[in-house]
């Protein structure tokens, strides 16, 4: 028996990765993350919401990554447990409207995110950042406000961002002058 029940866990499993490739969306809300509309995801994985999906709110239009990890609870306690039975920290977070978070962050127990903010690649968040802010960093910390970081990328834009899929593509191989030859989703 305990084989079988193996082999249902292991299915579970894998049948959770599928759902959260297919319907990233339909996946995190049936676990209880509440979400707004117009969210996306890049790469989700099962485990990105950690064992208190229900504690984690997401809002409208934001833009999560591969690799991001929600993590409302800390372990820790764990080890203390044999001296104080109770102890526990658990706490949700909540992500503003129009929030990107880059690949491979965490997001730590009773953060909040502030609309129109930017947390950049790697970044651990463990203090709640406000709105209109970029943070970025292990601790996060804000390294400049929104307007600020929309001043230096304009200088640097391609002018590109209005093209998708195959387009995109070919304008970024004309606009950088690619010339060697790669496999390219062009030449299908």
């Amino acid at each position: 028996m305990a084989i079988f029940r193996q082999i249902r866990l292991y299915l579970r499993l894998i049948h959770n990765e599928i759902h959260a490739k297919i319907s990233p969306i339909g996946y995190a809300r049936r676990i209880g993350v509440r979400i707004g509309n117009g969210t996306v995801f890049y790469g989700m994985r099962a485990g990105m919401f950690s064992s208190e999906p229900f504690l984690v709110t997401i809002g409208c239009h934001c833009h999560i990554t591969s690799g991001v990890q929600f993590i409302t609870h800390d372990g820790g306690p764990l080890i203390l447990r044999h001296e104080y039975p109770d102890l526990d920290f658990t706490a949700p977070i909540t992500v503003g409207d129009y929030v990107y978070i880059g690949i491979r962050s965490i997001i730590l127990p009773g953060v909040s995110i502030g609309c129109h903010s930017i947390i950049g690649a790697g970044s651990v968040v463990n203090k709640s950042i406000p709105a209109n802010c970029v943070a970025a960093g292990v601790p996060a910390l804000v390294v400049c406000e929104l307007d600020e970081y929309l001043q230096k990328l304009r200088s640097k834009s391609t002018g590109l961002g209005h093209l998708k899929g195959l387009a995109k593509e070919a304008e970024y191989i004309k606009y950088f002058g690619v010339t060697h030859k790669f496999k390219s989703r062009l030449t299908k």
